[in-house]
């Protein structure tokens, strides 16, 4: 099984970034180690058993080399966006022992969590129709049919 970074050599590893040492404190994890579609996987699970809503995942592998995977997903409430990011980015950490970057959690419309090769936007009903992102990343044929 493969070593994933821990919080402290993530830590490391970034402050040797900044400062220029190339000195390596810890396993250093490959893009190799978590592919992108066993984090995908995993995050549809989380985001399904707790209950988030029109989750929808886009491949970007071609588009963007931002990540491999895009996820958008709705939650019912401000309290359940914050709740559902949250959740997603503890149990990557426990499962995976990855960190991701979290957006938008203070007032809960839209939160973005960067896993690194999946990113995913949860929304708030009302804010995810305003901004169609669906429209911009799917192709034509896949996009959501307007109402």
């Amino acid at each position: 099984m493969a070593q994933y970074l821990t919080e402290d050599t993530v830590l490391s590893e970034n402050l040797d970034a900044v400062t220029g040492s190339t000195a390596s404190k810890g396993a250093v994890a490959t893009p190799d180690d978590t592919s992108g579609t066993v984090l995908l996987d995993l995050i549809l699970d989380i985001l399904e058993s707790n209950k988030a809503e029109d989750v929808v995942s886009i491949p970007l592998k071609g588009k963007s080399e931002m990540a491999d995977f895009m996820v958008i997903a709705s939650g019912r409430s401000s309290r359940q966006v914050i709740a559902l990011a949250e959740k997603l980015g503890d149990q990557i950490k426990h499962d995976l022992g990855r960190l991701s970057r979290m957006e938008g959690k203070q007032t809960g419309d839209w939160v973005l969590v960067d896993c690194g090769d999946v990113v995913v936007h949860i929304f708030r009903p009302e804010v995810r129709d305003f901004y169609q992102l669906e429209k911009m990343w799917l192709p034509a044929t896949m996009a959501p049919a307007d109402a």
